[in-house]
């Protein structure tokens, strides 16, 4: 019913920069908020950035100043512009959208499947 896809993971070397972009499709009512979250191997997942469908950003500490989050909202899109990229920043990314559907009465957390960024030192 819902597709939450990410690209634009890869290798780059430190220092370096990636845009990562998410898209939600289906029959969708609205969304609201829109992030991006990490998980590093044998680490939780985190929260790397997030923004509300105003425009309303936030960001984790370690990456503030270097990622930038932005979203379409005609295009149920959000995008991360990662650069001065580190090592400590491999991970695979997920994009995750708090979503309703025409299909249910409220909205529920989707998450896309995931794409790998590594930086290497």
């Amino acid at each position: 019913q819902v597709q939450v896809l990410e690209s634009g993971g890869g290798l780059v070397q430190a220092g370096g920069s990636l845009r990562l972009s998410c898209a939600a499709s289906g029959i969708i009512v609205s969304i609201n908020a829109m992030g991006w979250y990490r998980q590093a191997p044998g680490k939780q997942r985190e929260l790397v950035a997030q923004v509300t469908s105003g425009g309303v950003a936030i960001y984790a500490d370690s990456v503030k100043g270097r990622f930038t989050i932005s979203r379409d909202n005609a295009k149920n899109a959000v995008y991360l512009q990662m650069n001065s990229l580190k090592p400590e920043d491999t991970a695979v990314y997920y994009c995750n959208a708090d979503i309703r559907l025409l299909s249910e009465p409220g909205s529920r957390s989707r998450w896309g499947q995931g794409t790998q960024v590594t930086v290497s030192s």
